[in-house]
C-alpha cells in the first residue's frame, strides 16, 4: 500500500536488480553506459532536446532522481532542465584534413570516468561538432552516457534508436501511454527468475553473518548448490550455479590486473556485415562465432605484438550479457539479463581451430541456466547490505578480465533532425577489478568493434582495435583458400 502510494507522488520504489547496479560504482570503475553516434551532418541542440523531449522523457526514468533511505533506493521524479543534460562543444579541425579521431576518443575516454550529478536524472548527452573521421568527412557525435541502473545496453540501445526516424523527414512521434506503460513495467517481475519475491523478502542475515556464510560458502563445493537453494531451483540451474561459483581464474596477462580508473577508448571501422554472414556459413559458425573468434585473435595478436609469451593454453575469460526478456515488440527499461562466462582460447595459433574451439563453448552455454542464476545472484545482492555486494560481487570479477557485449541494432539507415547516423558505438561498464571491456554493435550493414581499457594495465588500445578486421580477414583468405582447393 505504502508503494502504491508513493507511487501516486512519482516516486517508485527500484528492484533489487537495478539497486545492485546503483551501488556498484566504484573509483575505478563507473557504473555508466557510454555510446558515441557519428551523425552525418550537424543537428542543432533544439533539435536533439526536441526528441528528447518526445522520446526520452516520455519514460519517468529519465525525468528521476535516485533517492536512497533506509528502505532503499527510489526513483523520485522532479521537472527537467535539458541544459543540465545536453552539452553543446566543437573540436579544432586539424590542418590539411588530418583526423581528430583521436582527440574525440579522449573526450570520450574522460566523459566515461567522470560521474553524473547526483541530484540530477543519471543521464547526459554532449553534442560534439567538427569531427573529422579517418575519410577526411566532417560529422557530429553525439556521446551519450546513462547509468547502468536505469537499464541495460539492450534496452537503451533500443531507446536511443527510437529517436531516431527512418526517412530524412521523419519526425519522432509520442509514445502511446500503453507502450509507456509497458516498457515501465519492472523486468524482474516479467521472468520467472530462480530468485522469488518471497526469497529476497526472506532475507533476514544480518551483513556480519552475510560475510561469514559467503567466505564459507566460497571455499566449498556446496556454495553452488546454495546458491541454487536460494533460487528454488534444483537440476541443471543448480550445475550451472556450482559451476559459475567454483570456476578458477583465467590466465594471468596484461589485460588482467587493478585497474586505477582513467580510461582509454577506441572503435574500429565498420566491417561488412554480409561478409561475416559468409564466412560463418562458410564455416558452419554463427555470425557470434566469428566476431568472438576475432576478439579472442587480436587479444593474442596484441599480446603476442607486446612480446609478451602467450602459452597455447592460454585463456582469457570475459563475462557476455545475454538478455532474458521475454520476445516482444515493445523496449522495457530496466535489467533483465545474466552474465555468462565465455573463456576465449587466447593461445591457440590457427585461426580456423580456434574459431571451431569458440563455436563449441558457445553452444555449451547456450543450453545452460548460467544467465539466470547469475541474474538470481545480482537480485539477491541488491536486497543484501552492500558490503556483502561488494564482497561476493568481487568474488566473481576476480574470475573474469574482461566484459564483452554483442548488440545488434538496426540494418538500414536512420535519421534524426534530417540527419543521417552513420555509426553507432555503446560500451558496457566493468564492474570490480576488471579493467577491459569489448563492445560489439551492427547497423545498417556493418559491424563495429569498440574496446575501453584501464591506464593501468593497456594505454594504447588502438593497437588492440587495429587487429579486429586482420584477424577476421584471416578466417576469409584460408576460406578462400580451401574453396580453391576444392575446386
Amino acid at each position: 500500500m505504502l508503494s502504491k502510494a508513493l507511487s501516486a507522488f512519482g516516486r517508485k520504489k527500484m528492484s533489487t536488480v537495478d539497486t545492485a547496479w546503483l551501488r556498484m560504482d566504484s573509483d575505478s570503475n563507473l557504473m555508466m553506459i557510454v555510446g558515441v553516434a557519428m551523425l552525418s551532418k550537424p543537428i542543432s541542440s533544439a533539435g536533439l532536446k526536441e526528441a528528447l523531449t518526445t522520446r526520452f522523457l516520455a519514460f519517468s526514468r529519465f525525468r528521476s532522481r535516485v533517492v536512497t533511505d533506509l528502505s532503499g533506493s527510489w526513483w523520485q521524479e522532479q521537472p527537467v532542465d535539458l541544459d543540465d543534460h545536453v552539452v553543446h562543444l566543437a573540436l579544432d579541425v586539424p590542418p590539411g584534413g588530418a583526423s581528430n579521431k583521436p582527440v574525440l576518443q579522449k573526450l570520450v575516454a574522460q566523459l566515461s570516468q567522470q560521474p553524473l550529478a547526483p541530484h540530477l536524472p543519471l543521464w547526459q548527452m554532449h553534442l560534439v561538432d567538427d569531427c573529422v573521421g579517418e575519410d577526411g568527412q566532417i560529422r557530429q557525435a553525439l556521446i551519450i552516457r546513462i547509468h547502468h541502473c536505469i537499464a541495460d545496453g539492450v534496452a537503451l540501445v533500443g531507446v536511443f534508436m527510437s529517436m531516431f526516424g527512418a526517412h530524412p523527414d521523419a519526425q519522432p512521434h509520442p509514445l502511446s501511454e500503453h507502450a509507456i506503460e509497458a516498457a515501465e513495467a519492472n523486468p524482474w517481475e516479467q521472468i520467472l527468475m530462480p530468485v522469488t519475491a518471497a526469497s529476497v523478502k526472506a532475507i533476514k542475515l544480518s551483513s556480519a553473518l552475510w560475510l561469514k556464510s559467503f567466505r564459507m560458502w566460497s571455499d566449498l563445493p556446496q556454495m553452488g548448490e546454495k546458491i541454487g537453494a536460494i533460487g528454488q531451483t534444483a537440476g541443471q540451474l543448480t550445475a550451472d550455479a556450482l559451476k559459475l561459483t567454483l570456476m578458477e581464474a583465467d590466465s594471468p596477462t596484461r589485460f588482467k590486473g587493478k585497474p586505477n580508473g582513467k580510461k582509454h577508448v577506441s572503435w574500429s571501422e565498420p566491417l561488412p556485415l554480409a561478409e561475416v554472414k559468409t564466412i560463418g556459413k562458410a564455416y558452419g559458425c554463427s555470425i557470434n562465432d566469428v566476431l568472438m573468434a576475432s576478439v579472442a585473435g587480436a587479444l593474442r595478436a596484441y599480446l603476442c605484438g607486446k612480446g609478451d609469451a602467450v602459452a597455447p593454453d592460454c585463456e582469457v575469460r570475459v563475462m557476455v550479457p545475454v538478455n532474458l526478456r521475454k520476445a516482444s515488440g515493445q523496449q522495457k527499461l530496466g535489467n533483465a539479463f545474466g552474465l555468462v562466462p565465455l573463456v576465449l582460447p587466447v593461445g591457440m595459433e590457427d585461426p580456423v581451430a580456434r574459431l571451431y574451439e569458440v563455436r563449441k563453448r558457445m553452444n555449451e552455454l547456450k543450453g545452460s541456466y548460467t544467465a539466470l542464476v547469475a541474474m538470481s545472484v545480482l537480485g539477491v545482492l541488491g536486497a543484501t547490505p552492500k558490503q556483502v555486494q561488494n564482497e561476493i560481487q568481487n568474488y566473481f570479477t576476480r574470475k573474469a578480465t574482461a566484459v564483452m557485449s554483442n548488440v545488434p541494432g538496426p540494418q538500414t539507415p536512420l535519421y534524426l533532425a534530417g540527419s543521417q547516423l552513420d555509426q553507432v558505438m555503446f560500451w558496457v561498464p566493468q564492474s570490480g577489478d576488471i579493467g577491459l571491456g569489448v563492445s560489439i554493435l551492427s547497423y545498417n550493414g556493418g559491424v563495429q568493434f569498440g574496446i575501453v581499457t584501464d591506464d593501468a594495465l593497456i594505454t594504447d588500445p588502438d593497437r588492440v582495435i587495429a587487429r579486429f578486421a586482420p584477424e577476421f580477414e584471416k578466417l576469409v583468405l584460408l576460406a578462400l583458400m580451401d574453396e580453391a582447393q576444392a575446386a
